[in-house]
Order: C-alpha cells, then structure tokens, then sequence
C-alpha cells in the first residue's frame, strides 16, 4: 500500500486501549501514513474494540457504519479485546476487511501490503496463553495529560470478566522503559501523566510466565515521582488488596502523586463478593478508604461497582447502597451487569431481571452525584492548583485540580496546559466549579485580568 495514505482510529473501553490506540497510531505514522479524526475520510480505519460490556459489542457495526459512510472503499481492521475473543464475528461485519488478536495488534502495519477488499474480513488471532510478552504504550491525547501503560493482562478469575481470556496473563514493562517514556511524555510539554494497566497493583511479574516481581508497584511509584520535570502523576486504578499503606503514606507525601485514588469494589456485600471471586471482602475495602483519608483528607476516591449480578437480591443491593452511601467516597463508577460469555457467572443461578439491574444502576448513579456534589462542597474555600484543558467548553476554559475537582472560567486560549493555584468558592448549575485566582496572580492571569477589563469598558 502506498505511503501518505490517511489513517484514522476510534477506541472502545478503557484509558489502557487509548494509550495502545496510541502507540498503533504512531507506528502507522512511522510507516508514512498521516493521522486523521474518524469522523473524517480515510484510507484504513481501526477500531480498537473492547468486550468488557454488551453496549461495546453493539456499537462496533454502527462505528463500521459510520467509517464506510466516509469511504466506502476504505480498509477496516478491528483489533483489541473483541477481536481476540470473536475475531470470526467480527470477520463476518460488513466491510470489515481485517481482525488482529491479543498478540496480532502491535504488527498492523505488517499486513498493510497484504490489504484487500473481501466479502469476509481476515482473520489473524492466536491462542490467548500466547500473549505471554509485553508492547509498551502511551496515549498523547491531547496536551494536557498522557495514559502510560505499565502492565498488561490478568491472573485474577473473576467470575464476570473476560478481560484474562482477551488479553492474556498479567506482565509488566520493564522499569526502565517505563521511566524512559515517562521522560519522553514530559519532554513533549505534558503536564500529566496516568497510569494504565489491567491490574497495575501486579506491577512487576515479567513476560513469559515469570511470576518473579521484578519489581513491585511501590517500587515503581517511587521511581517514577524521583523523575525529574513530570508535573503530576496519577494513578488510574488499583485493587484494594494490591494498594499497600506504604503506597498511600508515599503518595501523600510525594513530589507529583496526586491525591486521587480510583479503587473498585463491585459489591459491598461479603456474600456476593465471594460469588464474584473477588480477592478481598468489605473490611479490606474500608480499611483502605479510611487509610486514604488518615493521610490524605481532601483525597478523591472513586469506586467502581456492578449491580445486578446473579444472586443479588434486594437485600444484598441494599447492603452494597447502604456501604456506599455510609462511604467518604467521591463518585461511583456504575456498571450493570451483562452476560459474557465463557465466565462462570453465565451459569449462576440467582439471574437478577434486566428491569432490576437497570433501577438498581439509577439508584447508585443517583448516589454517585450525591456523593460528587458532597465531596465538591467538601472542597470549597480551599486552596488547589488546577490544570487547564486546552478545549473551549461553550465559551469555558475548564480543569481539575489534583483532587480531580473540576472546575470552570471564561475561555481564555493562554491557560491551556498551564497549572495555576486557585482558591474553589462555588458550585455552579451545571455542577462544575468556580474559584478566584490565588492572590499572587501569574503573569498569564495578569495579562488576563488586564485583557477582561479593557473587554468591560470598551463594551
């Protein structure tokens, strides 16, 4: 195929298929190939398609849909999680000319000269026990932060998930490389860097089956916050049994570690969590929060949980509502539950009605912004420093602080990608934040102020 071609990428899923999205894109560029929107007319367009939920599923054949609408003779190839777990129906979409498995997707570009238009999609997948090495990745998706993959894979058998049977055993990058591309990130002018993993509190178990850590997880965050000119750190989501006191006593004290904490639970019920093979029970996951608060109070704590599982009746609901709601959490992360098939829970008994699963999910979204709206008031008249979004929100410039409080002021293109100190003072309708400047304005802000007031008395 020839070189200048147009590529174009859509992502499914998690921060950690943003930041391989990313690293494909780049190979592609190496390759000649010029980076486009998708919503624009390209040449070959990728999708990186995740199987973490039905909804995922449904929406690649509309995404196909929309791609050929652009280019009806355009070279469609799925890869990610999907693509290895049913490569042969998504082979079997409509235009979709090629399917990459787990090992398959970092080779693309291999198989540009091969491309060709089919009435079925090719397929190249493997089986999974042969993902058993590591592609290190990050995603630059736009100025002001950057996803940084650090590990790869499952051992966990969680009765719900598919993600061990899409992405293979649990690996990790060497630290080295993880601490030569967290240089690389922040010498491109990128303010903040979060951590991606499947499960990056099993940091340091190495390629082909090594289950020697190499290296822990504590480990690599004091490695990474003695790396010089990276801004802020953050860390995207641990299990509560792998985030150790010593993390949380270091990140509270650290140079760049935020104080923001994405830790899941999926049940407040022991009974349930068992059933779900999860590795720890509710105590450990309070343990954890009131650690978290002990050394960090103005920590913001995110919690992913999963309703309607098979087995959960109104009591064990109300258990995991009541646990949440008794919770100095910030927001919730609500999934209900679907189906997958190959994991146990398919054939548990106990299933929930999807009627059920779908009021008990309003009722924890309905949660999750009482919850946000307590920890934003919680947060007002203190002092934060903000990073700016380098986007015009309806005439705003919008950000979070480091304790991912977002906030909110009149667009001005100078603030994107720029970290200020501000003091939160309220909460406006549309529930983002308003502050006031801290006393010793920037000259950013000056020039800012100045440019205001002249707009003001010339209007």
């Amino acid at each position: 195929m020839d070189a200048h071609k147009k590529v174009a990428f859509y992502t499914l899923g998690c921060k950690l298929n943003f930041s391989e999205t990313s690293t494909i894109a780049r190979n592609f560029q190496n390759e000649g190939f010029e980076r486009v929107g998708f919503e624009e007319a390209a040449d070959i367009y990728v999708i990186n398609t995740c199987s973490v939920t039905e909804n995922a599923d449904k929406r690649f054949k509309s995404i196909v849909k929309n791609a050929l609408k652009k280019n009806d003779k355009a070279y469609l190839i799925a890869v990610g999680c999907y693509a290895q777990l049913k490569p042969e129906e998504l082979a079997a979409v409509d235009g979709v000319d090629l399917v990459l498995g787990a090992t398959e997707k970092f080779k693309v570009t291999d198989y540009l000269n091969d491309l060709s238009k089919n009435d079925m999609g090719e397929v190249h997948s493997c089986e999974i026990s042969e993902a058993d090495f590591y592609v290190g990745s990050y995603a630059v998706g736009d100025r002001t932060r950057a996803f940084l993959k650090v590990q790869d894979g499952c051992d966990y058998k969680c009765t719900y998930c598919t993600i061990p049977l899409a992405r293979g055993i649990s690996r990790s990058d060497t630290l080295e490389n993880v601490l030569n591309n967290a240089r690389e990130i922040s010498e491109k002018g990128i303010k903040e860097i979060v951590l991606t993993g499947v499960n990056i509190g099993d940091y340091g178990k190495g390629e082909f089956g090594n289950k020697k850590h190499e290296h822990t997880f504590h480990e690599l965050v004091q490695a990474l916050d003695a790396v010089k000119g990276i801004h802020r750190l953050r860390i995207s989501s641990i299990e509560p049994n792998l985030l150790q006191n010593k993390t949380i006593e270091f990140v509270a004290q650290s140079n760049s570690f935020v104080p923001h904490f994405h830790i899941p639970l999926q049940s407040g019920s022991d009974a349930l969590l068992k059933l779900m093979k999860r590795r720890y029970l509710q105590q450990t996951y309070t343990d954890r929060v009131t650690a978290i608060k002990e050394k960090m109070p103005n920590a913001c704590i995110g919690v992913d949980v999963i309703v309607g599982f098979p087995g959960e009746t109104d009591e064990l609901f109300l258990e995991t509502y009541n646990y949440l709601n008794e919770m100095d959490i910030s927001y919730l992360h609500v999934f209900t539950y679907s189906e997958r098939p190959n994991t146990e829970a398919v054939d548990m008994p106990g299933v929930v009605p999807l009627k059920t699963r779908q009021k008990r999910s309003k009722m924890l979204r309905g949660l999750s912004v009482k919850k946000r709206r307590a920890f934003y008031e919680s947060q007002l008249q203190t002092e934060q420093s903000v990073l700016f979004e380098n986007e015009n929100k309806d005439g705003y410039a919008q950000g979070f602080t480091e304790n991912y409080v977002k906030v909110k002021t009149p667009w001005n293109p100078s603030l994107a990608n720029t970290i200020h100190r501000i003091v939160l003072t309220e909460i406006d309708e549309d529930g983002l934040v308003r502050f006031d400047w801290c006393w010793f304005a920037s000259p950013t802000q000056l020039q800012w102020i100045q440019d205001r007031k002249k707009r003001m008395y010339l209007g």
